[in-house]
This record gives structure tokens, sequence and C-alpha cells, in this order.
């Protein structure tokens, strides 16, 4: 395998540009010996309040869905950078803590402690705290200057408005709808569709309604309209497919959660936040299937029963090169919903168009199943996004999460409510678990590609320095020999 990383290594060169890593790649290389704006380790408010800064950023990447190994390695990096070298990060689901001491002669221990109070995915505040760690790790932002830069970035607005956004989200929805083999009619009506869901949404979460309620809504109107459009186009008679229609609303509506982020918490040593956030990912799905459910049932009740489905999917007429067409642009959307910047925006098409070509033209044809072609092109994915991300200087996390999406299992989830609620138990449950193991091999490929993008750009490795080390341990030995000094010894010594 190291060999194999050596002789793919020019090409990761080639991609990613001379000298460029990713940000979490650079928080793993060696610390700077001399911080250019150090501070007195010695007084615990200013150590305090480079911790804070430190956790105030590790707020912000973890809400945005960097996972927990990337958010500590990044902490420590920013700690390391004012000469702090020595602290303990501890991340538990939405809790940092960070603990260290001061002093040689006599310990002071300082500990700072946040919760993160809730998950966004505003890309552009990730892309804004990338640069700021890069510039403090190159020396050039003493922490004063930090601070207020992160007081601006928790006040500034995003890139560009709501409504923006929320376009982004309908053009992610008439471009999955396409994908799935839609006609014109089918994609304007996705469009629409996911402009209303996310609308709705917001106006919910600008009145605090939790977030599984929000998903219950927002899987009745991937469904009702759909009813809708299938009983006027049926009147006319024009034959169109609502479960494409219902399909790109459900993948709208599952791109928000943080299951790739569960998963690489899992594979990365975090097993309890990992389960927290599966959890919380499943319960979340499970409120989408519900909404579909509901939905299902209203359009029965108001006399616009759905068709019945098959047990296996029709064939997909669409072109090829429509299908990948589509897949970059449904990247795309996603990126411009999630407040991506423009450059995020086109980066993350570009790797999506990538898996899409790995996956049409390469995994189909040659007979991969549903769940081995998504697990493959998600590791494309991974791997030319992380390439791209650091040719481009942008978090890999964007890449990544984006890339993913277009093949999300919404047709699958579809089908199996469908199937549960007309009596089909079996045809439900095999749908249902098809659309889990899916899910999770994207999941998975996606952060395995990730992590061989980080090997061919592979950074020098941490080496503490000794004389810390020593420093920061406290024992009864050292006691001992401090002059004036005696430790009380126990009865049987």
């Amino acid at each position: 395998m190291p060999t194999l990383f050596r002789r793919l290594r020019p090409l990761g060169a080639l991609l990613s540009g001379s000298g460029r890593i990713a940000t979490i790649d650079a928080a793993k290389a060696a610390p700077p010996p001399s911080p250019l704006a150090p501070v007195d380790l010695t007084d615990q408010a200013q150590v305090a309040a480079v911790m804070d800064l430190a956790v105030r950023i590790g707020d912000i990447l973890l809400s945005s869905g960097t996972s927990n190994s990337d958010t500590k390695a990044q902490i420590h990096a920013v700690t390391s950078a004012y000469g702090l070298h020595y602290c303990h990060v501890d991340i538990t689901m939405n809790t940092i803590t960070i603990f260290t001491q001061i002093g040689t002669t006599r310990k002071t221990p300082v500990t700072v402690f946040r919760v993160v109070r809730q998950m966004t995915t505003d890309f552009s505040r990730l892309a804004e705290v990338d640069r700021l760690i890069r510039s403090i790790q190159a020396g050039a932002t003493p922490p004063e200057t930090a601070e207020r830069i992160l007081d601006e970035i928790a006040r500034r607005p995003a890139s560009y408005g709501v409504v923006t956004s929320i376009l982004g989200w309908g053009l992610m929805g008439g471009s999955v709808a396409g994908l799935l083999g839609g006609g014109p009619v089918v994609v304007v009506t996705a469009f629409l569709t996911a402009v209303l869901i996310m609308s709705v949404n917001t106006f919910l979460a600008r009145h605090q309604l939790p977030y599984f309620f929000q998903n219950v809504f927002g899987g009745i109107i991937a469904t009702v309209p759909a009813a809708v459009i299938y009983t006027l186009a049926a009147g006319q008679g024009v034959q169109i497919s609502p479960s494409q229609v219902i399909a790109s609303g459900i993948i709208v509506l599952l791109a928000g959660l943080t299951l790739v982020q569960s998963l690489q918490d899992g594979i990365t040593g975090a097993p309890v936040t990992a389960s927290a956030r599966f959890f919380e990912t499943m319960l979340f799905t499970g409120a989408i299937v519900a909404g579909v459910g509901i939905g299902i049932q209203l359009s029965a009740m108001l006399g616009m029963s759905l068709p019945p489905l098959q047990t296996y999917p029709p064939p997909n007429f669409t072109s090829l090169s429509v299908r990948v067409a589509c897949g970059g642009l449904a990247a795309a959307g996603f990126a411009i919903a999630s407040y991506a910047e423009w450059s995020s925006v086109v980066t993350s098409g570009l790797t999506a168009t990538a898996g899409s070509v790995f996956y049409y033209f390469v995994l189909i044809p040659s007979g991969a199943g549903p769940v081995i072609a998504a697990s493959m092109a998600a590791v494309v994915i991974g791997l030319a996004g992380g390439l791209l991300a650091r040719r481009f200087l942008i978090p890999p996390l964007i890449t990544a999460v984006a890339g993913i999406t277009p093949f999300l299992p919404g047709l699958s989830v579809y089908r199996g409510m469908y199937a549960s609620l007309h009596e089909q138990t079996l045809a439900g449950f095999t749908n249902i678990a098809l659309a889990l193991a899916i899910a999770s091999g994207l999941a998975a490929g996606v952060v395995l590609g990730e992590w061989i993008a980080a090997r061919l750009r592979r950074p020098p490795t941490l080496r503490p320095y000794r004389a810390f080390r020593r420093a920061r341990r406290v024992t009864f030995q050292q006691l001992a020999e401090r002059p004036g000094r005696r430790v009380r010894k126990s009865p049987g010594a």
C-alpha cells in the first residue's frame, strides 16, 4: 500500500497544486517552534482566552459537519500556533472541552467548555474559518485580531440571501428528477416542489419548530403535489411518473442530514458521538418516511391515488450524458443551498460529475449492484473532491457532502414506504434496507476516498517537544526534588 501511494503521489500533486495541502492536513504537521504572536503561558487569563478562541473555531467547524477527529486536530493547531502546545480536547456530540495546566513549579488547571447549540449547513462560514486557521498557523494573525475576525464571521450574513439558497434546493430537486429519467413536466414539478418544501421548512425553523416535525411536513409536501400533478396530467391524457417527483423531494430532505459525519466519527474513533449522530439521522429519516406515508394516505382521501409501483424500478431510458450532467447540477444546487462560495459550487459540481461518469460509464455497464456501485462512486467522489479541494484551498468536507447528494436513495425510500402501506411488507422492508445500505455505503466510500486524497498529500508528522512534555507532568518525584519540600510517606513505606 505505501508503494501505491508513492506512485500516485505525483498525480495528487498535479491535481492539488504544488505545495497545497488542506487545512486539516496542515493541522497535523509540526507546530511552529517560535510563535509569531505568543501569549504569556503563565497568565491564566491569557491562556483561557486562547483556549476560548480555539473552542469558538471548533464550534463553527463542528456545527458545519466536520468530524470529531478533524475538529480536534484543528483546535490543537490553533492552540499550538499561540504557544499552547499541550492541551486535552474532548468532543462528545455537541460539547467541546479543552483542558490544560499552566506553570512549572505550581500547576494551575485551566478548562474551557462550550456547547454547539445548532447544526447548520452554512459552508461560507466554514470557508472563512478555514482561511482564518491557515492565517493563524502561518503566524500572521495575533489572538486579538483572530478574535475580531471571529466576531465578524458571527455577525456577517451568508454569502447570498435565503431566496438564492431556496432556488439552489429547487435546482437540486429538478436535477435529481432529470437524473431519475423525468421529462420536462416532472423536472419543473420537482423544482417547484423542492422550493415549496424548503420555503415551508425555513418558515417553520424561524418559529423554532423541532427539526423532526419539519421533516414530517417536508415528506407530506413532497408527496401531495406529485399526486395533484399526476391526476391533472392523467385527465389530459399525459402520463408522468409521480415517484420521480417524490423521490427528488426525499433526496432534498435527506441531503441536510449528518450521515457522512456520523460514519466518519465512527470510523475515526468517536463511537459515542457516532452512535448519537447515527440515531439522530435515522430518527429524522423516519420523520421523512412518516411524512411520505401521511402524504400518500392524504392523497388517497382526496381522491388522488398514486399509481401502483412495480416490484422493481422500471429502466431509465435517459441518456447517460444527461444523467451525468444532472448529477453535477444536483451537487452544485446543494452547494448553493448551503451558502457555499462560488468556487466551492463549481468544485462540488465537478466532483459529482467525476463520480457520475464513473458510476454510469464504468460501474453500471460492468454489472455492479446498487450498493457496490454507489460505494465505489463515493470513493471516487471523496478522492476527486479531496484533491480538487486542496487545489483550490477549500474545505474537503464541502465537496464530499455535496458530491454524494445525487446518489442518495430517495426512490428506494419512497418505494419501501409505498409498499409497506399497501400490504407488501417484504418489498417494503427490502427497499428500506436497500436505502440504508446505499446511504451507509456512500458515507463510508466518501470517507475512504478523502483518506486516500490526504495520503497523497501527506504532511510531516507532529513530533512533540520533550522539554514541554516533561514540563507539563506533575509527579511525586518532581515534588520531592523541590528545595524545602518533603513528600509525606505512608506508615508502611
